[in-house]
């Protein structure tokens, strides 16, 4: 009888064991994913930020007096470059957005800068980017909603708390105003399908005689 139980408890403890181990497996491979997440959202940022100086110097070209705007937007682009965590990058993301918006509205005002090629690549270059950016903060928000939900929920809280495993920050922008990306498109066409009708020829006065061909 005896042998039977320390074969029960023995049964227990490694079946304990081998829960244990899958809980803290499965908590370092959701750390992981966040991380690997995150890097998708590093390299677009770093690729947003790249484009910048290039922007600046061509918008300057046709606007140098617009001076606040350009330090606001090199101001936004360092904070970013210097930003230690997701809270901070998308904080820096966002002043770096509205002073993006400022910039563009500038350059509503040049025709001539809206019609240059340099200006037009980065335009395309840099909407691009911002859809990338978009995607990835799903990515990876969606990763973190799932570590953090590990880390607080029973049995895996537990492990969480014994192993260090905190709650990691999730990449949002603050309000509704900067959820929109940023607008750079300056196509004043209008769309298919919306192009109003011809007006009618003008029908001549009564006894006006034809025109000759």
């Amino acid at each position: 009888m005896d042998l039977i139980v320390i074969l029960v408890v023995v049964g227990i403890i490694i079946v304990g064991g081998i829960i244990l181990i899958g809980m803290y497996n499965g908590l370092v491979q959701a750390r992981l994913r966040v991380k690997e997440a995150w890097s998708g959202i590093d390299i677009q940022l770093k690729r947003r930020s790249s484009l910048i100086p290039n922007l600046v110097e061509t918008v300057k070209g046709y606007a140098a007096h617009e001076r606040e705007t350009f330090e606001n937007v090199t101001r936004a682009r360092a904070q970013l470059d210097n930003a230690g965590t997701a809270q901070q990058a998308a904080q820096a993301n966002n002043m770096l957005t509205q002073a993006l918006r400022s910039l563009f509205a500038v350059a509503e005002a040049y025709p001539d800068l809206k019609a240059n090629v340099n200006f037009l690549e980065l335009q395309r270059e840099l909407t691009d980017t911002e859809e990338k950016i978009a995607y990835a903060r799903q990515f990876y928000n969606r990763n973190v909603l799932d570590y953090n939900t590990k880390t607080q929920t029973v049995p895996t809280v537990f492990i969480a708390g014994m192993f260090g495993f905190t709650q990691e920050e999730f990449f949002e922008v603050e309000d509704e105003a900067d959820r929109a990306d940023v607008n750079v498109s300056f196509d004043r066409s209008v769309p298919a399908g919306n192009v109003p009708p011809a007006a009618p020829p003008a029908t001549p006065p009564a006894g006006t005689p034809p025109s000759s061909p």
